[in-house]
């Protein structure tokens, strides 16, 4: 670790490297300098990113364009060289390091603890879109191919089925024939982004409040984080993504059903903090939003379910039924999706008339 860090340009020398966050691919420290700043120092998970150059080629892109238009050096991440000029630094193992500078003041929430928080997120990740509209989507790598092509993640369902390698079929059939009823359905964005009834966008594509650091004393955004997954997209992507993960009343993996709903509420927040912040949404994309809500929520169910029949070779798992669970989740969650439907039009267009 001592050779990785002075290949990098820092002000002082370290004193600390510890490990640091929650985060599930890639390795991340925080290291405390003499001079009293902090830094933190990432390898990249060769095994999620088959092009990590192309990943990082993304990341110094899009931060540059950021810092641009960020008064507060807080507002976005700046990637520190290494000595020899490059963004990042490739072992003798063949692993790939990173440094940034650490959001000083900042805190990182796992869950919102009050609509506000949710309503940061939102400002934080409409503001990002908002920031990199003027940025060429269509140059970016897609860092994971495919990542939101629903129809492709139903043809992979469909051939975990057929193949059936684990014997599970039978213990999923009401949760295949769920997914099934609604494949159709679940293909519009993408039948929309292919004919171009929506503009492709610089997406996060992973909208979580823990990829948001907000400031520690006023609570207010500061900065998206884990730009990893930044690809070319839909706005109705990370709006859905967020409110699949923020607005459900339960955990992914929650196994007593009746805990599961969508909290209207939490809706409200994001959507009230998202659409101002992103500005200049099409018409066609206000209405794609709810639209994404329901088949981000499927298309995770579906991601899920796929794992479970094929071995759970791809999500971490703590038991034999874990990723059955979380689909089931996510199932009922897009169910209680469709039930408040004339709800969550309503609120769109309190929020879009504001």
């Amino acid at each position: 670790m001592e050779d990785i860090i002075t290949k990098f340009v820092l002000p002082a020398r370290v004193v600390s490297c510890d490990p640091w966050g929650n985060g599930h691919l890639n390795r991340t420290f925080r290291l405390a300098l003499a001079d009293g700043s902090h830094y933190i120092l990432q390898s990249v998970s060769r095994t999620a990113f088959h092009d990590i150059p192309g990943l990082m080629e993304n990341f110094a892109a899009v931060t540059k364009v950021l810092a641009e238009q960020s008064a507060d050096p807080r507002a976005c991440l700046h990637l520190i060289p290494t000595r020899d000029g490059h963004d990042y630094l490739i072992d003798e193992y063949g692993e790939y390091w990173r440094m940034l500078d650490f959001v000083e003041g900042s805190v990182c929430l796992q869950s919102p603890e009050s609509p506000e928080d949710f309503y940061q997120s939102a400002v934080a990740f409409g503001s990002f879109q908002r920031m990199l509209r003027g940025f060429p989507a269509d140059t970016l790598h897609e860092t994971i191919p495919r990542f939101h092509d629903t129809p492709d993640r139903y043809r992979k369902l469909r051939a975990a089925i057929a193949a059936d390698e684990y014997g599970r079929v039978k213990d999923a059939s009401s949760e295949i024939a769920f997914a099934l009823a609604r494949e159709k359905d679940a293909g519009v964005l993408q039948k929309m982004r292919d004919d171009g009834t929506l503009p492709l966008r610089v997406t996060h594509n992973d909208t979580k409040l823990n990829n948001v650091m907000l400031d520690e004393k006023t609570r207010k955004a500061l900065c998206v984080i884990d730009l990893d997954t930044v690809m070319p997209g839909l706005a109705a992507y990370d709006f859905g993504d967020a409110i699949r993960f923020g607005a459900s009343t339960a955990a992914e993996d929650e196994k007593d059903l009746s805990k599961v709903s969508l909290d209207l509420e939490m809706f409200r927040a994001f959507a009230r903090g998202f659409i101002p912040a992103c500005g200049g949404l099409t018409g066609a994309e206000l209405d794609s939003l709810p639209l994404g809500a329901k088949i981000m929520t499927l298309e995770c169910g579906v991601r899920f379910l796929t794992d479970y029949l094929e071995g759970d070779s791809y999500f971490s798992v703590a038991y034999s039924t874990h990723n059955l669970d979380r689909a089931r989740t996510q199932f009922k969650l897009a169910a209680d999706i469709e039930a408040k439907w004339e709800d969550i039009l309503a609120i769109m267009r309190d929020v879009t008339n504001a």
